[in-house]
């Protein structure tokens, strides 16, 4: 069995697939916020600065950590950006 077909059968209990959901919302912001630091040329550091928030908050959500929906609108308006939830 190949890992694929691994998660789909794990998909298929119900708090698996919430969990892994939930963990892969969380990831998928890690990604977005990074992507979109480094797109701007700033630094963890300097999205700090401009968003008002602790440097450690943006080092957290970067390595996957939860965060509000309220930071995450912060470091977008500070980065320029729009904040988009999408339930799909």
């Amino acid at each position: 069995m190949d890992f694929k077909d691994y998660l789909n059968e794990q998909l298929k209990d119900p708090e698996f697939k919430q969990e892994f959901n939930s963990e892969t919302a969380k990831l998928e912001s890690a990604v977005a916020l990074t992507k979109a630091r480094k797109a701007s040329g700033l630094s963890q550091r300097q999205l700090a600065e401009v968003a008002n928030v602790p440097q450690s908050t943006i080092a957290r959500i970067e390595r996957g950590d939860n965060t509000s929906v309220d930071t995450l609108s912060k470091l977008a308006n500070a980065l320029g950006k729009k904040l988009k939830v999408d339930f799909s």
